[in-house]
């Protein structure tokens, strides 16, 4: 989508192959699937290439109010290529275009005779014919077994966080802003069935992460609490554990910090309730 919004005339080519990583010792060199997206856009230069994977910022700002977007597309889609075994590169030329090329660990697809290569002739390399999910992302630092509320309004957040609990054996139940997680959490309680974690965004609409939080509080609710917040400073992190959170963790997420945090939290949480 963006090759195609800053190519304003020229072409766009999307270039998949195979290659090898070089990670692996001896001859066990690891497939890897990649695929580039080569544009003739406007191109940047080393500095603006440099800032593309920091959240919420653009290589350059008078992009945001020509073209728009939220300058986190590029973060989330970093932290997905990494959670296949893979990455993002980037080579870009101010007033050339930019290559986007992203890699995926494909461990597994021969054995599964998913890939069936032949040569590209066009660009000298392999092309790929994908025909099943064997590929899989590495396994979380640990496994989780118990009800998560995750209070996010981001709809790509959403996603990327859900998909990382889940495949680590998570529960998940999604509350669109504070208001929302805030009755969830409290019908779960007096159902008897509460949350083991809540994931709570600290910014919403309607009501924030830490009116949420607090009124929970305020309500004698004990579950752990852990903070998301897109700002690391230690002022942000005494507010969101003044507002009553137990912990706190920055966003774009750190796949297995964020697993081995709720894992830690849950496991309390259940050593907690079997005192009472």
């Amino acid at each position: 989508g963006n090759a195609i919004k800053f190519t304003e005339a020229g072409a766009v080519r999307i270039v998949a192959s195979m290659e090898s990583s070089d990670d692996e010792p001896g001859d066990r060199s690891m497939p890897l699937l990649r695929i580039a997206v080569i544009d003739q856009g406007i191109g940047m230069t080393a500095a603006e290439v440099g800032r593309l994977f920091q959240p919420f910022s653009q290589a350059d700002s008078s992009t945001t109010r020509k073209f728009g977007g939220t300058g986190l597309g590029l973060t989330i889609s970093k932290r997905f290529a990494e959670m296949l075994g893979g990455d993002i590169q980037v080579r870009s030329t101010p007033g050339r275009g930019s290559t986007f090329a992203v890699t995926i660990a494909a461990r597994g697809l021969h054995d599964a005779n998913a890939l069936r290569d032949g040569q590209n002739t066009g660009n000298g390399g392999n092309s790929v014919v994908v025909g099943s999910d064997a590929a899989s992302p590495p396994k979380p630092a640990e496994s989780l077994d118990c009800r998560i509320l995750l209070a996010e309004d981001g709809p790509d957040n959403q996603r990327l966080i859900s998909f990382v609990l889940r495949k680590a054996g998570a529960e998940v139940t999604l509350a669109d802003n504070g208001q929302i997680a805030l009755e969830m959490a409290l019908a779960a309680e007096a159902d008897n069935r509460p949350f083991d974690v809540i994931l709570m965004d600290m910014q919403m609409p309607v009501m924030d992460g830490y009116q949420a939080t607090g009124r929970l509080r305020d309500a004698d609710y004990r579950g752990p609490i852990i903070a998301l917040t897109a700002h690391a400073m230690r002022s942000d992190r005494q507010r969101c554990l003044q507002a009553g959170c137990d912990d706190y963790t920055t966003k774009p997420i750190d796949r297995r910090l964020l697993v081995n945090l709720v894992a830690t939290w849950a496991r309390q949480g259940h050593a907690a309730a079997a005192r009472v």
